[in-house]
């Protein structure tokens, strides 16, 4: 293993150390650094609260900022953050106007989010939950509440910001970030396995010549392992399965995001991306919003996903709305 770190125990809290040393606009809650919140709470704004493991920077922790979320619970690597940390990032994001929970569909995430939603309500704060499950590869159709969230979640991310930015009530800002996460869809190919820091060896072995279709962001097994193939030729296998389950007309518009794993150059992701554009133009869908880098990774995996949101009248200009995060900045064109 080598990695840059002084022990493997301490490498989140070091972690978190320097995010908070070099962003002033994030700080920490109740003494935790894993209660990872917004330096600058908007008074009577819905609260924004995500949470997870850490090992995939940006998310989740890395979409805390202006118009779009305002506190995460840190987990170790690919672990849970505690149902108490979760409960000290509400109490700190709460503005009087309720906490709408975003994140992905966990086992231990979904157990300490429901506990503290509990404890939440205990405190006279009210919450709802919206959780990301837009991993097509994971379960099958009819069974979309079997699947992972991965990096299409940021896109809800980005529709739930935009929608408490606009001081919209908690109700509507979940009813709109549930929308989009129904018109969202991942499809994912790791190239190589990662290595935890406590545990200081890949998780799991892969090919030097060998791709895994549909490999989950902790190393979860995919749908097959094949042999390596040219970039459009591995586009053509993944949107496949994402044009498989949404009925694009011409004339449609979507938001694309083409997500690097940890160790794959930007290079590729437009050699990726420039296949899925040409892909949407052959069908006269029309790309509204791009963005390609590391979004979800898995440590230092290669390989990459592809992200889809169907768009509309009401999710379009709010996937448009300028954001300002220490990980990602979104202008207004």
């Amino acid at each position: 293993m080598k990695k840059f770190l002084n022990t493997p125990e301490a490498f989140v809290d070091e972690m978190l150390e320097g995010i908070y040393r070099a962003h002033p606009q994030v700080t920490h809650a109740a003494g935790d650094l894993r209660c990872y919140v917004t330096a600058n709470p908007v008074p009577g704004k819905v609260g924004i609260v995500t949470g997870g493991g850490s090992g995939h920077l940006p998310t989740f922790l890395g979409f805390v900022g202006e118009n779009m979320l305002d506190g995460c619970a840190v987990g170790g690597v690919f672990q849970s953050p505690s149902s108490d940390q979760i409960l000290e990032v509400t109490k700190h994001v709460d503005q009087g106007a309720g906490v709408l929970y975003l994140y992905g569909n966990y086992t231990g995430d979904i157990m300490n989010f429901d506990m503290a939603g509990e404890l939440a309500e205990l405190e006279d704060i009210t919450t709802r939950t919206v959780m990301g499950n837009d991993d097509v590869a994971s379960s099958v159709v009819g069974e979309e509440h079997k699947r992972r969230g991965v990096a299409g979640i940021f896109f809800l991310y980005k529709a739930a910001g935009a929608a408490a930015a606009e001081m919209l009530p908690l109700d509507e800002v979940a009813r709109i970030t549930d929308k989009a996460r129904a018109r969202t869809r991942t499809m994912g190919v790791a190239l190589s396995p990662c290595i935890v820091p406590e545990v200081g060896k890949p998780s799991f072995t892969i090919g030097e010549n060998e791709m895994e279709i549909g490999m989950g962001i902790h190393g979860e097994p995919g749908i097959s392992r094949e042999p390596l193939k040219p970039a459009d030729e591995v586009v053509d296998v993944m949107m496949a399965r994402i044009f498989a389950e949404t009925d694009y007309k011409s004339g449609d518009e979507v938001a694309v995001l083409i997500n690097g794993l940890g160790a794959t150059p930007l290079e590729e992701l437009y050699i990726l991306f420039r296949r899925v554009s040409i892909l949407m133009e052959e069908r006269g869908v029309t790309i509204r919003h791009c963005w390609l880098g590391e979004f979800a990774t898995s440590m230092e995996m290669a390989g990459a996903s592809i992200s889809v949101l169907h768009l509309d009248d009401e999710l379009e200009p709010l996937l448009a709305k300028p954001v300002h995060t220490p990980f990602f900045k979104h202008i207004k064109v």
